[in-house]
């Protein structure tokens, strides 16, 4: 296999790489916007790269095991990023206000503008695990089995998760006062 290969001869990871660098970022834009989803990706696979030696050598196929990868560095990220401007809000307010417009933004990105922002407050609902399934499932276009092992849970814990997940959007999605995660009008308040 090639990420075998890879830990004799680095330069093989690049078929790696060019085999699944447009799924992995494709994912990561539809939930964070191709801007981010380019710096997300990249690292993702230098991650990979660096935890090559890792990889079970009885997996058919790598997918799995980048999409779980970006889903860390994404969840990562996003971590970071809501310390950040907790500390910011702690700091000045006037900035948190500024900095949730963008992100508001980032997340207004979407083919139907009007339903993004449903859509979004929809997603915030699930617990983070919920998401994650979901989206890998919807946006990775993983199956079952391949999400449980780049989350490294059970498969029965993925059918579970899905299933859960698309109630409570069914749910939410019905229900006309769902409102967005996040507004910039409430920071700056």
């Amino acid at each position: 296999m090639l990420i075998a290969r890879s830990l004799v001869e680095p330069a093989a990871f690049s078929a790696v790489f060019d085999r699944h660098f447009a799924r992995v970022h494709r994912y990561l834009a539809r939930r964070v916007g191709r801007g981010r989803a380019d710096d997300l990706a990249a690292q993702t696979f230098v991650v990979a790269f660096d935890r090559r030696g890792s990889f079970s050598g009885a997996a058919q196929s790598a997918r799995p095991w980048l999409f779980g990868i970006a889903t860390n560095v994404l969840r990562n990220e996003l971590r970071s990023e809501r310390r950040m401007l907790a500390a910011i809000a702690r700091l000045d307010p006037a900035s948190a206000g500024d900095l949730a417009d963008e992100v508001e933004r980032t997340l207004a990105r979407a083919d139907a503008a009007e339903d993004a922002a449903r859509i979004a407050g929809a997603l915030a609902l699930l617990d983070s695990d919920q998401r994650d399934v979901l989206l890998l499932h919807a946006w990775g276009e993983l199956s079952n089995q391949e999400i449980a092992v780049a989350l490294s849970v059970p498969a029965g814990t993925v059918r579970s998760r899905l299933s859960r997940a698309r109630a409570t959007l069914q749910r939410a999605l019905a229900d006309d006062s769902v409102a967005p995660p996040y507004s910039a009008k409430e920071e700056s308040q």
